[in-house]
């Protein structure tokens, strides 16, 4: 009877043991009591230490390691765990990630972009990979020269970031509020600019830059540029087809200014062709004045209105204001003066094309009258020399 009454006391108590054992086994406390060893490693050889101090400054230090690990079911648990799924707690972003352009790679999981699972911290928080001054550095680890991108056959755009207007207020002046990759291309559910959804769709372009540069993105809208697009004109440009998309520059800088007129040139190639032909881009691409008109210092940059507009910069009644920005004391004689005419044309331009007609036949007559005298005048000195050497022989 009392051998039978001490059983009854000790199997419940080892009942209660092993209970407390399994569920120290739980903690985050038991877990790093062999897992904050540095020289940890599992039967691969692969390091399994985690870093106490950092976990506990991480924003799962108040979870217990199985909620996370829930394969592990006690202590001693096996030398390879089954692969922790974060979409358990972040199913939203999950959910997300699954329909992006990363869904479908093994090269993106979540720690990929977030850093080591027990050393996260929130995005606020400057150590944070995905802290706003460090996400490119983040990105780049994949969209940099020899990244995962070059590998299927992306291009390398991390370098022309950092060297662009956007990631000098990033990465120099510290400026937070400066275009990172996820401010355009967002942070989990990221798509193809092909697909019309995107951020970085043609169409929607405008609207992602006008998160930040609303004034500029309103004047661009209410242009003939903004009204083509909102119209479903998708030829007409926008924000990057002029800006580019990551090696974006200052556009008062002399390398904005000096490929601005091309950049026009490639959708106005008669207009391009024209200005060619005058004194403002002959002082800029033969003189290398920087300071030459450009096609938006007449036109407008942004907001872009027909000449028959009477806001456009550009309509006659506006020309001497326009000219004079730059031409001091211009006046309705001066304003005659056409930009774009076409020497080549006699039906727009019959004066200016017979006066080219004119000017050329006459360079081409002067310039050939001078070679056939030239070679005649040779002719005339060699017959000469040999005339010389036949009397000087015969005195001999």
């Amino acid at each position: 009877m009392k051998s039978t009454r001490i059983k009854l006391l000790i199997i419940p108590g080892l009942v209660l043991l092993l209970a407390a054992t399994v569920g120290r086994a739980q903690s985050a406390s038991d877990c790093l009591a062999c897992h904050s060893d540095a020289s940890l490693q599992d039967g691969s050889g692969k390091s399994v230490s985690v870093d106490e101090k950092k976990f506990h400054d991480s924003i799962h230090s108040g979870m217990k390691c199985v909620e996370c690990h829930a394969s592990i079911k006690g202590y001693p648990h096996p030398d390879k765990v089954e692969k922790v799924k974060c979409e358990g707690c972040h199913s939203d972003e999950a959910s997300q990630l699954a329909t992006s352009i990363h869904s479908s790679s093994k090269d993106h999981p979540c720690i990929s972009c977030h850093g080591n699972a027990h050393e996260i911290v929130t995005k606020t928080d400057a150590r944070s990979a995905v802290y706003a001054l460090n996400i490119p550095k983040t990105c780049g680890q994949c969209h940099g020269n020899g990244g995962m991108a070059e590998k299927h056959g992306l291009k390398s755009v991390a370098p022309r970031y950092v060297d662009s207007i956007h990631g000098y207020a990033l990465s120099k002046e510290g400026l937070l509020v400066a275009a990172s990759c996820s401010s355009c291309h967002g942070s989990h559910h990221i798509l193809s600019q092909k697909d019309p959804t995107s951020p970085t769709s043609k169409d929607n372009i405008p609207q992602t830059c006008g998160k930040c540069h609303a004034g500029t993105v309103a004047n661009y809208m209410g242009g003939v540029h903004g009204k083509a697009i909102a119209n479903g004109h998708n030829d007409a440009p926008v924000c990057s087809d002029c800006h580019t998309a990551h090696d974006i520059v200052e556009p008062t800088a002399a390398a904005f200014r000096s490929q601005s007129t091309p950049i026009c040139g490639s959708c106005h190639k008669d207009k391009f062709t024209t200005y060619r032909d005058t004194f403002h881009s002959q002082l800029g691409s033969l003189g290398g004045y920087v300071e030459t008109a450009r096609c938006w210092d007449c036109h407008g940059a942004h907001e872009v209105l027909p000449t028959n507009d009477p806001r456009s910069p550009v309509n006659p009644k506006n020309l001497i204001t326009t000219c004079g920005r730059c031409h001091a004391g211009a006046n309705a004689s001066f304003v005659k003066y056409q930009p774009h005419a076409n020497a080549y044309d006699w039906k727009a331009s019959p004066a200016l094309y017979y006066i080219r007609l004119f000017m050329n036949i006459l360079l081409f007559s002067v310039l050939s009258f001078f070679i056939l005298h030239t070679i005649l005048w040779l002719i005339r000195a060699r017959l000469q020399q040999i005339q010389s050497s036949k009397k000087g022989g015969s005195h001999e």
